[in-house]
């Protein structure tokens, strides 16, 4: 909206507010202070509502160390929502594609976790034992998010090819169907069923990843804030043309736009951390950790670097995959635990770490990973 306003003030010239760093840079800005500003305010609301977190675990000792965080207001995820929501409006290019789907992915999940948190929270009112949505409940829907992305975005690198073809631009490789690789320069060209596949995997797997990931203070904030970042870089990398070329990488036109909408990402976790460290005021829940993980592996399908996403998402990984191995070797075993408890964090705080040096040391593996993510961009 404020991009279209500046862009016809100014009759088209290249001002900053035309360069996507610039306005991604305000993103961080504006969603940092938004939170700053209006969290407090709605955590007020939220205590007033009643809407308190009540953690409960199949493990005596985890339900102790987490019975400090009884009545926690829950569901500040809606504050970023608003938040992301709000700076796309105002800085993003509303006319371009990518900016279409990623306000789809925010508002379907987020639409998703808010009526997975509001019957969790109904439920305990009630006496029910239903803890919210089924895990196939939540599946069906991740999925069909999943194939709705998946069809637009080919659809679109379709289309768009179409026309560069008329125009003889064409590149001797489609971008939108070729898949990076780390460390490896020529990649995958993928079909079009291996990438409708790939993209409910990521989409689905990375939403459900970080809200495995968001079980202490800051965690999930923390770890997606540094994830993003990475994603603004490759951003940059993959809509620039000249800057793709010389790192070998394929230039997706129209894709630096997705910068904004990193930066307001890593603006709102950056201001929701302010109140959810150790001791948290405010707990972002489903409604925040699903539409965020989402995000994330939309960025990631767009850019085609699904597969940086499991390095510079290393944490989230690691989670999941605890989860997925406890699982399995508990039913393996016939009621043998792998960890002390899944996910991975209560494992290490069942053993004797303290929640803040749980989450500080998660996120540095975060950092390490986003670094390795980094340096991979040039070691092709």
């Amino acid at each position: 909206m404020l991009y279209h306003l500046l862009y016809e003030f100014f009759e088209g010239r290249h001002y900053a507010y035309e360069n996507a760093l610039f306005r991604g840079t305000c993103a961080v800005l504006f969603c940092f202070l938004f939170m700053l500003i209006v969290l407090p305010k709605a955590i007020r609301l939220l205590i007033r509502l009643k809407v308190g977190d009540r953690p409960e675990f199949d493990h005596a000792s985890l339900n102790e160390l987490t019975r400090d965080k009884s009545n926690v207001p829950t569901m500040g995820g809606v504050v970023i929502i608003t938040s992301i929501g709000l700076a796309m409006l105002l800085l993003a290019d509303l006319n371009n594609f990518y900016v279409h789907m990623s306000f789809v992915c925010l508002l379907w999940l987020g639409g998703l976790g808010a009526i997975d948190d509001a019957l969790k929270l109904t439920s305990k009112r009630r006496g029910s034992t239903r803890d919210g949505l089924k895990m196939n409940e939540k599946l069906l829907f991740q999925v069909g998010l999943g194939l709705v992305l998946g069809y637009f975005i080919y659809e679109h690198g379709r289309s768009s090819l179409a026309v560069l073809e008329t125009l003889g631009e064409a590149p001797d490789l489609p971008a939108y169907k070729f898949l990076s690789v780390p460390f490896y320069k020529p990649g995958i060209i993928l079909g079009t069923f291996t990438f409708m596949v790939l993209t409910v995997l990521v989409m689905t797997g990375t939403s459900n990843a970080v809200n495995l990931t968001d079980g202490m203070d800051g965690l999930a904030a923390g770890c997606v804030a540094m994830c993003t970042l990475v994603f603004a870089i490759l951003s940059y990398i993959v809509g620039t043309e000249d800057v793709a070329e010389k790192l070998l990488m394929h230039h997706i036109p129209h894709t630096g736009e997705l910068i904004v909408l990193c930066g307001a990402i890593f603006g709102s976790c950056l201001g929701f951390l302010w109140y959810n460290c150790h001791p948290a005021k405010v707990f972002m829940g489903d409604t925040g950790s699903l539409p965020l993980g989402g995000l994330i592996g939309f960025v990631a399908v767009v850019t085609r670097q699904e597969l940086m996403l499991l390095i510079a998402g290393g944490v989230f990984v690691m989670e999941a995959l605890s989860v997925m191995a406890q699982i399995g070797y508990f039913k393996w075993t016939h009621g043998r635990r792998l960890f002390r408890c899944a996910p991975m964090h209560h494992h290490f705080h069942l053993g004797g770490w303290s929640e803040s040096q749980t989450v500080v040391r998660f996120w540095l593996v975060s950092a390490m990973f986003a670094g390795v993510a980094l340096v991979s961009i040039k070691l092709r």
